[in-house]
């Protein structure tokens, strides 16, 4: 090779590789340091979008995540003002059995009623609890409906039997007579707003619809904004959701439909008594004629106004729950006037049972869907939880570094460069031996 000044090729290739190495090491500094292998889009255009997106997944799976532990604590908060309500309901019931019983006096059934009417308020705080600032369980948040009437429907009486079989001739769901003689004594009593409607009178000939045109002793007419036969097969009615709503067995059953629909005509408890001239209870009759249950909650209009949990990753994967009102006077328990439930004699308590009864029946649903709602949230955070891991695993292995591998590459350009520098030294040395041809 020629002895040159000018270019020192050997120095310049040199160089060029201590620079190649340099760039190398800095790099393979970077994968060390920062645990990445890839840590720009210029390190692996490709790998690196989808090890964003994938990023992307994990946060907003994370965040759905965050998302339905959230719901799951608004709906633990309207559990427990609802099991609360319940388990008020429940000595309700026990109060209002008791106040049936003539061993008490009228002044013991003032002071039951004293008691109810603290416990009803107490209900009216239970459906005022709030999350977040929210109201949950005050109706509104309830789904869209339309203005419904309540139903009540008996199952225990033949499938033979309609709006006009006369009472003398009711037989039970065995198509066995149920013995009711024209000379007994039929009790009718139903509570509506709070306020408890009582007649009684001979059976006579009288059948199931002519029975609710009777007027109570109060002078007003007992069904007036009352109730009505709906039907007596299996197609019970429609529901506020549009909905039509069949018996439990698809067989045929008696409905009383209240002649109001919303809040305002609602039928709370609807009870029958058959007793003998002489006074005796008539057992088998009873047994029959008292399995009256609401099939249809009346409700007032209501546009939708349920939550929305969002619980994914992408529009519209979301939970959505409506909470019906569970007040006082949802519940049949408080008319709107504030009037409530009254237990001062005998009769009225023991109209009040089924009242009770079909309170705990609206509680009792309204709790039921709550509780399936924690258990959905449930699985939904457990799935969520999976979804993030095995997202993060598959990220993990597109753009996380093998540092045993790295900290090898390391070592290795480290030493390359060392090598390089040493011989761009010896390479520029070399050329000043061309100074001893110049002496």
């Amino acid at each position: 090779m020629a002895m040159v000044v000018k270019n020192n090729m050997s120095a310049i290739n040199t160089l060029n590789t201590l620079n190649k190495n340099s760039s190398a090491l800095s790099k393979s500094l970077q994968k060390v340091s920062s645990g990445m292998k890839i840590n720009s889009a210029a390190d692996d255009a490709s790998g690196y979008a989808i090890s964003e997106r994938m990023r992307v997944q994990i946060r907003s799976l994370d965040q759905a995540n965050n998302n339905t532990q959230n719901g799951q604590a608004m709906m633990k908060v309207a559990e427990g003002a609802v099991s609360s309500t319940v388990d008020i309901l429940k000595t309700l019931k026990e109060k209002v059995i008791n106040a049936a019983n003539d061993t008490n006096t009228d002044d013991d059934r003032k002071t039951i009623q004293k008691e109810l009417d603290q416990s009803i308020d107490q209900i009216d705080d239970n459906a005022n609890i709030t999350y977040n600032g929210k109201y949950l369980v005050d109706g509104s948040h309830n789904t869209k409906t339309s203005a419904t009437t309540t139903v009540l429907t008996n199952q225990l009486m033949s499938t033979a039997t309609v709006a006009g079989s006369k009472l003398t001739d009711l037989k039970s769901r065995t198509n066995e007579k149920l013995n009711i003689s024209s000379t007994d004594q039929v009790t009718i009593s139903y509570v509506q707003q709070g306020k408890t409607y009582t007649t009684t009178f001979a059976v006579g000939t009288e059948t199931l619809e002519s029975i609710l045109t009777k007027k109570a002793k109060n002078g007003s007419e007992a069904m007036k904004g009352g109730l009505t036969v709906a039907g007596t097969t299996a197609k019970i009615g429609i529901d506020g959701s549009g909905d039509t709503v069949y018996t439990a067995n698809n067989e045929n059953g008696v409905s009383l439909k209240s002649k109001s629909a919303g809040l305002d005509g609602q039928i709370s408890g609807f009870t029958i008594s058959i007793m003998d001239r002489y006074g005796a209870i008539r057992k088998a009759a009873n047994a029959a004629l008292d399995g009256f249950s609401e099939s249809i909650r009346a409700q007032n209009k209501s546009d939708d106004n349920a939550m929305v949990f969002q619980v994914g990753a992408k529009a519209n994967q979301a939970i959505k729950v409506g909470m019906t009102d569970m007040r006082s006077t949802a519940l049949g328990l408080k008319g709107t006037d504030n009037k409530t439930l009254n237990v001062s004699t005998q009769k009225n308590a023991n109209a009040a049972i089924n009242v009770l009864d079909n309170a705990i029946q609206k509680a009792l649903d309204q709790q039921t869907t709550i509780g399936s709602v924690e258990s959905r949230l449930d699985y939904t955070s457990s799935n969520l939880t999976t979804g993030s891991e095995n997202t993060q695993s598959s990220e993990s292995t597109i753009r996380d570094s093998d540092m045993a591998k790295e900290m090898t590459n390391y070592t290795k350009n480290n030493v390359l460069l060392q090598a390089a520098q040493s011989m761009l030294a010896q390479a520029n040395q070399s050329s000043s031996s061309v100074l001893s041809l110049l002496q």
